[in-house]
């Protein structure tokens, strides 16, 4: 049994009787008394356990740090912010660039190619994109 009172020429030095530490509100590995005088070895880790975690740094910002699997990850994902773009033709492909998009970015039909969309230019009973033709010609 450990000492929990230190007293001196009546006078009380030490007193641990009133102490509520354990082993896992201390450090892992620091040593203290408890309340009964018992030497104590902390047992928590200390922090945040990121054991489970499963980012890379390619999936964080870049410039912005994170910690994964107890090491800092600096982040190397770029931010593309507002990404906007137009289409000119029928096969043109709107290629999505790796990174980070804010969400507010659009992908359109150029304003020269949606003035040709109308009904009297399509074949009448054609729909193309919403628009239903009325050309009755040759």
């Amino acid at each position: 049994m450990g000492v929990s009172k230190v007293i001196y020429d009546n006078n009380v030095l030490v007193d641990l009787t009133g102490d509520t530490v354990t082993a896992a509100d201390l450090a892992l590995g620091v040593t203290a008394h408890d309340a009964s005088g018992e030497i104590i070895t902390g047992t928590n880790p200390g922090g945040t356990d990121t054991s489970d975690a499963t980012a890379e740094a390619s999936e964080i910002l870049a410039g912005k740090t994170a910690y994964v699997n107890d090491e800092k990850l600096t982040g190397t994902m770029l931010n593309r912010g507002n990404v906007t773009s137009e289409i000119f033709s029928v096969n043109q492909v709107v290629n999505i660039q790796e990174g980070y998009h804010n969400g507010s970015g659009t992908v359109v039909i150029s304003s020269n190619e949606q003035a040709k969309i109308i009904a009297d230019n399509i074949k009448s009973g054609v729909q193309i994109l919403g628009v239903t033709g009325t050309y009755t010609g040759n």
